[in-house]
């Protein structure tokens, strides 16, 4: 198993977010490999993490400033725009009857 589904972490987020578990060894069926359909995953945390390592902090308070710094520069218009590229991806997704999708 990796870190992520290892006995032990399993066991902390089941007792944690009992229920909730979003994993194949979770409560929550989830398909493998689903495509990126949510603004989250194809949008935000790339961006986040390419603004908060862009000068490659160097310690925990640095990195906290530059995580703080990159969720302000979330702005209305820029939230706008997500949506309106993931009704895109949907309507894509469903046209491709769920296949992948090349960005």
């Amino acid at each position: 198993a990796t870190c992520h589904t290892a006995d032990a972490t399993m066991d902390i987020l089941h007792e944690r977010f009992e229920g909730m578990v979003i994993s194949r060894k979770g409560n929550v069926n989830w398909p493998l490999r689903s495509c990126d359909s949510t603004p989250l995953d194809f949008f935000l945390w790339g961006f986040l993490k390419s603004q908060v390592y862009a000068n490659k902090p160097q310690s925990t308070d640095a990195l906290k400033v530059n995580i703080t710094q990159a969720n302000a520069q979330i702005q209305p218009h820029l939230c706008g725009r997500i949506i309106e590229n993931w009704t895109t991806r949907i309507r894509a997704t469903v046209r491709s009857r769920g296949g992948h999708l090349n960005d």
